[in-house]
């Protein structure tokens, strides 16, 4: 686990195996009134009363952090400098003002529990799964960096680039792969790539409107020819003859569907697509190349959804001026 963070002092330790980790989500400062509040203070001693009793409060947080003997501190809220001043006396690395989300990743990753009230401090609340915590400086910033965790149940991805627009390209694939695991997990069904899946649909409606006689053939040979154009500029990117590949493609996936039929057998997959490299036809399976179920269905239910709503439309209304009207 990794984030963008310093150490509070600079006396504090940078690198420590093994650590004891404390998560707070309460500030170790004094506790500012709910409301404005004017105090009249008539006697000096009385001025450094109210002091000591800041100084007090702040230091028995402390003492109560202490008492567990834990190697590193954070909190997603303000460190006084008092409370700086005794943890790096007693040598423990603090942090402050973390974001909520990467508080939680560390809970996560490092088994500790987030502990809101320090006098409610128990000792299983440490997190101890963390192997090494060390600080690494990145170009002008210094990076927290907890490593070797046991079972951690959160990680950072760290991304490098040239350059900011790089950068955010890399996050976007990254992002897109991920939500790609995740639809499978959810539902752990796959198509055959490269066009393949189009071209099964494309021939099999074409076929199926055969069957359908007048005007209502004309939707299912529209859908199968809209089907095509997934092979169609997969072929144009790779820069061969378009027409050549799409046909010979068509031909395959055709003599598949027709061997099907005439041995009388439950049709089988046809797995030939384009290579999105060579622009060859070759068979997925062997290649790799496969495509969530539930994208894909996604897809071909929003494009016949888009169709039948541009249908719907019957006229554009303009809402321009004409010559000053």
């Amino acid at each position: 686990l990794m984030f963008n963070k310093d150490v509070t002092h600079s006396k504090m330790r940078r690198r420590i195996e093994n650590p004891r980790i404390l998560l707070l989500d309460s500030p170790l400062e004094y506790k500012k009134g709910e409301s404005q509040t004017n105090v009249e203070i008539t006697n000096t001693d009385d001025w450094n009363t109210m002091l000591k009793m800041e100084e007090e409060y702040v230091e028995n947080m402390c003492m109560e952090i202490i008492a567990f003997k834990p190697d590193i501190v954070v909190t997603e809220k303000g460190v006084s400098d008092l409370a700086q001043h005794y943890f790096a006396k007693a040598g423990i690395t603090a942090f402050r003002r973390l974001r909520k989300t990467d508080n939680n990743r560390m809970a996560r990753a490092t088994g500790a529990t987030i502990v809101s009230r320090t006098d409610e401090i128990q000792e299983s609340d440490i997190g101890t799964q963390c192997g090494l915590f060390e600080m690494r400086k990145i170009g002008e910033e210094w990076f927290a960096f907890f490593e070797e965790c046991k079972d951690p149940k959160a990680c950072t991805i760290l991304l490098r680039g040239g350059s900011k627009d790089v950068l955010n390209e890399i996050e976007r694939n990254l992002q897109d792969a991920m939500q790609v695991v995740r639809n499978v997990v959810y539902e752990p069904k796959l198509l055959p790539g490269g066009g393949a899946t189009e071209m099964a649909v494309s021939i099999g409606l074409r076929r199926a409107g055969i069957k359908v006689e007048g005007v209502q053939q004309g939707p299912y040979v529209a859908v199968g020819e809209a089907m095509e154009v997934i092979p169609r500029t997969l072929a144009q990117n790779c820069g061969v003859s378009v027409i050549r590949t799409v046909t010979q493609l068509r031909a395959k996936h055709a003599a598949h569907y027709d061997e099907c039929l005439e041995k009388g057998v439950d049709f089988t997959p046809c797995n030939w697509g384009v290579d999105g490299t060579t622009g060859d036809l070759v068979d997925m399976a062997e290649l790799g190349i496969w495509e969530p179920f539930s994208v894909k269905r996604q897809t071909v239910v929003t494009a016949v959804e888009s169709a039948c709503m541009i249908l719907r439309i019957d006229d554009v209304v303009s809402g321009s001026k004409k010559g000053g009207q």
